[in-house]
């Protein structure tokens, strides 16, 4: 394992981060991923407006935040549907926040960020049913969004990337593309990066068992909804762009799922971001390949909602 100076500086400062008063091992999970995304993320774009609205759902809400980019005044925006990472436990507003906004003002989309119930409170399927009856409810009311519903794709990171494409098996007919950033896309942790990743950068598989654990009960472990590589139907699959990091435990993972799509005849796109590890997309501080990615990202996304609109 190479790693760049860049790397190695990034690797360093994880090592000594300390989440303040964490008030056990869940929390400090929780609050490490917030402080790693605050100190590496970079300077926050300005975007046109932040709105936050709460989903009605059975007996909870489902909290939403909407991203409107800068620049645009149309009526019927295209749309994406963020799925944020953090293994199913981890992750919401604050973590991503940086690269969402660089994501509507690039696409120049309206980015409709979920943040659907975590395990290991609420262990699968409930943050997927979170993000299957949130994007239900943004396309029952595209009007009042002010977004055409022919014109809305996905984007799930890790966790989220698992969560994305069990999502766009069920409403993929609906959506016009999906991207999915370093996915977990399977539970056994037993390839060959994951071997050689054990100990990390950034993931160690001790804490991805524990994750893995916490979401998934016993009896939904050969759930294909849960563990992307066991999905075998993926024809409501959208075209598809699958990026993933070359010193990332879940790279071989995502690539099975590459292949396993590309076997299915899913429209299908990868790229191996070279020398990068896992999460390098909340490191856009000290790492351009962040704002690349999110270039090829508006690329892929304007290419499949057929936008006439000028990248920004």
């Amino acid at each position: 394992m190479q790693l760049t100076p860049k790397i190695i500086q990034i690797v360093n400062h994880l090592e000594k981060i300390q989440p303040f008063n964490p008030q056990d091992s869940l929390d400090g999970a929780r609050k490490y991923l917030e402080t790693m995304s605050l100190q590496l993320s970079g300077k926050k774009e300005s975007i046109a407006m932040i709105e936050e609205l709460n989903i009605q759902k059975d007996d909870h809400q489902i909290p939403v935040r909407i991203y409107r980019p800068r620049g645009k005044e149309i009526k019927s925006s295209s749309a994406i549907i963020y799925i944020h990472g953090g293994w199913f436990m981890a992750g919401g507003y604050e973590t991503h926040d940086a690269v969402v906004r660089k994501l509507a003002n690039k696409t120049g989309s309206v980015v409709i960020f979920i943040d659907y119930r975590l395990s290991p409170e609420h262990p699968f399927p409930a943050g997927l049913n979170d993000c299957i009856n949130g994007i239900g409810w943004v396309f029952e009311n595209a009007e009042y969004l002010g977004i055409d519903p022919d014109k809305i794709g996905i984007i799930g990171d890790s966790a989220g990337g698992a969560l994305s494409t069990a999502v766009s098996t069920q409403l993929g007919k609906q959506l016009k593309f999906q991207i999915l950033i370093y996915p977990a896309a399977d539970n056994q942790l037993n390839s060959k990066s994951w071997e050689t990743y054990e100990n990390g950068p950034v993931l160690n598989k001790q804490g991805g068992i524990d994750a893995w654990a916490g979401y998934l009960p016993e009896e939904e472990k050969g759930n294909p909804l849960a563990i992307p590589v066991l999905i075998k139907d993926f024809k409501e699959t959208p075209p598809t762009f699958i990026i993933l990091a070359e010193h990332d435990p879940l790279l071989d993972d995502g690539k099975q799922l590459a292949m396993n799509m590309e076997k299915a005849g899913v429209k299908l796109k990868t790229k191996l971001y070279k020398d990068m590890v896992h999460g390098f997309m909340h490191m856009g501080e000290l790492l351009e390949e962040m704002q690349s990615a999110v270039n090829e990202m508006a690329g892929f996304a304007h290419q499949n909602l057929k936008s006439h609109e000028e990248i920004v």
